[in-house]
């Protein structure tokens, strides 16, 4: 399957004491609560270039998967890291945190960040 078009986040489960957790300010864990991001991923052979606009903050990352590349995190912190496929999953880890996008089936997106055993879950719909 392909990873190619646009989601719109339809739930997320922890976000406020997980964005706590990785240091994100209140007033931005506040801000972003009640934000239905969108999500918009072009995928071209190992390439990817993924664009999340969550309200005015919109955050664009390109990457090659194996090969390493400068991430910039949700806390806006541009860290050096290699994404790995496995199948319909994407993974990487930034700053201790580790990220997984999987394509669960053709219309629906979940990403999950993890720290020290704690997780942030976010799902989103193709639009």
């Amino acid at each position: 399957m392909s990873f190619s078009g646009k989601y719109q986040m339809e739930s997320h489960d922890n976000f406020e004491s997980f964005m706590e957790a990785v240091g994100l300010p209140d007033e931005l864990i506040q801000e972003g609560k009640d934000i239905k991001s969108i999500s918009e991923i072009e995928e071209t052979g190992d390439h990817f270039k993924v664009t999340v606009t969550m309200g005015t903050k919109i955050l664009t990352n390109s990457f090659t998967i194996g090969q390493e590349t400068e991430l910039e995190s949700p806390t806006g912190e541009k860290v050096n890291s290699v994404v790995m496929r496995e199948g319909n999953k994407l993974t990487t880890i930034l700053n201790g945190i580790e990220y997984v996008t999987e394509l669960t089936d053709a219309n629906t997106l979940v990403n999950t960040m993890t720290l020290s055993g704690m997780s942030y879950k976010r799902t989103s719909k193709r639009m």
